[in-house]
C-alpha cells in the first residue's frame, strides 16, 4: 500500500517512480552509473528525507497560525506531499544501497548523517522549518525561501547532472517531488500576503528574509554545489556550472522575478545579501572552498571522495578562469596522499591547509577567511562565516527584536559544534563512535579514492597514527584577550584555498 488516493496530482506519478525503478536495476544502470556521482549520493540522500519530514512537522505549525480554513486545506495536503517526498527518497537510498557496488555508508547513514562533520549542516537546515515563530520557519525560511528559490537546483539541476551520470533513477523520484513544489509555493505566497496585511507584521517579515535567504544559500549552494561541480564527470564545456545555474534559475528566475515584485507590497527586500550570495559564489569560490573542505576530512564521514584528475582541472579553469591558482595543488596533493603509504590522512600533512572553523549559525565552517566574525555571544566565544551569521545569532534569534517582544525566536544553544564534541580524541576512536567503519570493524567506510583493493583501502589503524582530534572553538576560548585578536587577524589574512596566511602575524598561535 503506498498511502491513500491522491486526485489532485497526475494518478501515475507513483507507478511511474516504481516503474523507473524496476526499468534502472532490470537495465543495469548500476553497472553504468559513475561510481563519483554514487558515492556523493550517500551524503544526498541521508540528509534529503529530514528537511522532507520536517517540512511536513512545520505544516501543523502554520495550520495553528492561519486564520484560514482553505490555506489550512492546502497545508494540509503539503503535509501528506512531504511525507511522500520523504518516503520515496529513502527507497531510492535503499534501492541504491541494494544494487551498488558498494552499499557502504548507504547502510549506515541514518545513523552517520546526523553525527558527522557534514550531516549536522544538513541537520541544522532541515531543523529551520520547526525552528522559531510559525511564520519564520514554516513560511518563510521553509516555503518563500527553500522551495520558492532552492528547490531549482535541488531538484531540477540536480536530476540533471544525475542523468548525464548514467543515474536515470534520481531524476524520476525528484521530478516527481518537484511537481508538488508549485502547491507549496502558493501555499507560501498566500501565507506571506496574509500576513503583510498586518502592517505590525512587516518588520518582523523583513527579518525573517534576511535570516532565510542567508542560511538557505550557505547551505544549499554550499552542498547542491559541492555535488554537481565535484560529484560529477560530465565536463562537456557547454554542460552550465553551478555559478550559471544559480544565475539563471536562483538570482534571475527568483530574485528578479519574484523577490523584487514583492517591494509593491511595501516589504524591504534584502538586496545586499542577495549580491553577497552571488558574490561569495563567484568571486570567493565558496563552492570550491566547500569541496575542499569535505575532501579533507575525509575520514570523518561514510562516502569516498576521490581525486579531481586533469580532466576536472580543465573543466573547472574553463568555467572559473583563476581556478587552478587556487586550489589545483592541493587537488595534486590529495591524490598524491590518497591511498596509504606510509602517510597520515591529508588533514594532517603539511599541504598549507589550515583547518577552518565552525560557524555558529549556519554550522558550515567559515572558509572564505577575510569574512570570518569572532564575538563573544552568551558568555563563549563564537566564529561566524560572515556578518549575516553572526546578526543571525546574535540579534535574530533572540526573545526582543528592536525593542518588540520576540518569546518564540528561541536561541541558537546547545552542541552546535561538531569537532567539540570529539575534542581530543584518537581520530579512530571517533570514527568507531560515529560508525564510519565497515563491517569488518577496521576498514574505514570513507577512502580517499574509488579503489576497493584491500591494500588500497585506509583502515582504523592507519588512522590511529594522526594526531587527536581538535575543535578549534575551545581552543579559541582557551586563549587571553590579546591572543585571541592575534590570532583573528592571522586567520582573516589566509586563504584563498584554505592557504595560512602568508608571512604569519608575527606572535598569533594557530589553531591547526
Amino acid at each position: 500500500d503506498d498511502g491513500p488516493p491522491r486526485t489532485y496530482t497526475d494518478g501515475m506519478t507513483r507507478p511511474r517512480v516504481y516503474g523507473a525503478a524496476d526499468g534502472a536495476i532490470r537495465g543495469n544502470m548500476f553497472r553504468q552509473v559513475q561510481e563519483r556521482w554514487m558515492e556523493w549520493q550517500k551524503l544526498f540522500l541521508s540528509i534529503i528525507p529530514l528537511p522532507e519530514i520536517s517540512a511536513a512537522r512545520a505544516m501543523p505549525l502554520l495550520v495553528d497560525t492561519v486564520p484560514n480554513p482553505e490555506l489550512h486545506n492546502t497545508l494540509a495536503i503539503q503535509m501528506i506531499d512531504e511525507v511522500r517526498h520523504s518516503t520515496i527518497q529513502q527507497n531510492l537510498k535503499r534501492i541504491y544501497m541494494n544494487n551498488y557496488i558498494d552499499p557502504a555508508g548507504f547502510n549506515s547513514s541514518l545513523r552517520c548523517f546526523q553525527n558527522n562533520y557534514a550531516g549536522t549542516i544538513g541537520r541544522q537546515f532541515a531543523e529551520g522549518f520547526i525552528t522559531g515563530d510559525a511564520i519564520t520557519a514554516a513560511n518563510i525560511y521553509l516555503q518563500l525561501v527553500a522551495e520558492t528559490a532552492f528547490t531549482n537546483v535541488l531538484f531540477v539541476a540536480m536530476p540533471g547532472e544525475a542523468a548525464a551520470n548514467g543515474d536515470y533513477l534520481l531524476p524520476t523520484v525528484f521530478h516527481s517531488v518537484q511537481s508538488d513544489e508549485s502547491r507549496h509555493i502558493s501555499n507560501g505566497y498566500a501565507t506571506l500576503l496574509m500576513a503583510l496585511s498586518d502592517e505590525d507584521n512587516r518588520e518582523l517579515l523583513e527579518r525573517d528574509l534576511r535570516y532565510a535567504w542567508w542560511n538557505n544559500h550557505c547551505v544549499v549552494d554550499a552542498a547542491i554545489g559541492t555535488f554537481i561541480e565535484y560529484g560529477t564527470k560530465d565536463r562537456r564545456k557547454d554542460r552550465e556550472s553551478y555559478a550559471e545555474m544559480w544565475r539563471r534559475w536562483i538570482y534571475d528566475d527568483y530574485y528578479r522575478s519574484y523577490l523584487v515584485p514583492l517591494e509593491k507590497y511595501g516589504l524591504k527586500i534584502p538586496h545586499d545579501v542577495v549580491e553577497e550570495s552571488w558574490n561569495r559564489i563567484w568571486n570567493k569560490g565558496y563552492v570550491h572552498e566547500t569541496a575542499q573542505f569535505f575532501a579533507t576530512g575525509w575520514m570523518w564521514n561514510y562516502w569516498r571522495i576521490d581525486p579531481m584528475t586533469d580532466k576536472d582541472f580543465e573543466w573547472f579553469e574553463y568555467k572559473y578562469p583563476g581556478w587552478y591558482d587556487k586550489y589545483g595543488a592541493w587537488w595534486e596533493n590529495y591524490a598524491r596522499l590518497s591511498k596509504p603509504r606510509g602517510n597520515l590522512p591529508i588533514a594532517y600533512e603539511d599541504v598549507n591547509y589550515y583547518y577552518p572553523h565552525r560557524c555558529w549559525t549556519c554550522m558550515v565552517p567559515c572558509m572564505i577567511r577575510e569574512d570570518m566574525v569572532c564575538e563573544k555571544v552568551d558568555d563563549q566565544w563564537r566564529t561566524y562565516c560572515s556578518e549575516n551569521c553572526y546578526w543571525t545569532d546574535a540579534v535574530a534569534f533572540r526573545p526582543t527584536y528592536n525593542g518588540r517582544p520576540t518569546p518564540n525566536m528561541g536561541q541558537l544553544t546547545g552542541a552546535r559544534e561538531w569537532e567539540t564534541l570529539y575534542h581530543g580524541w584518537n581520530n579512530a576512536d571517533l570514527m568507531a563512535d560515529g560508525g564510519y567503519v565497515r563491517a569488518d570493524g577496521k576498514t574505514c567506510t570513507a577512502q580517499p579514492h574509488l579503489s576497493l583493493d584491500p591494500k588500497d583501502m585506509w583502515t582504523l589503524d592507519d588512522i590511529r597514527k594522526a594526531p587527536p582530534a581538535q575543535s578549534p572553538n575551545v581552543l579559541i576560548n582557551e586563549m587571553t584577550d590579546s591572543e585571541r585578536d592575534l590570532w583573528a587577524q592571522d586567520y582573516r589574512l589566509g586563504g584563498p584555498g584554505g592557504r595560512y596566511a602568508d608571512p604569519a602575524v608575527p606572535g598569533a598561535k594557530r589553531t591547526a
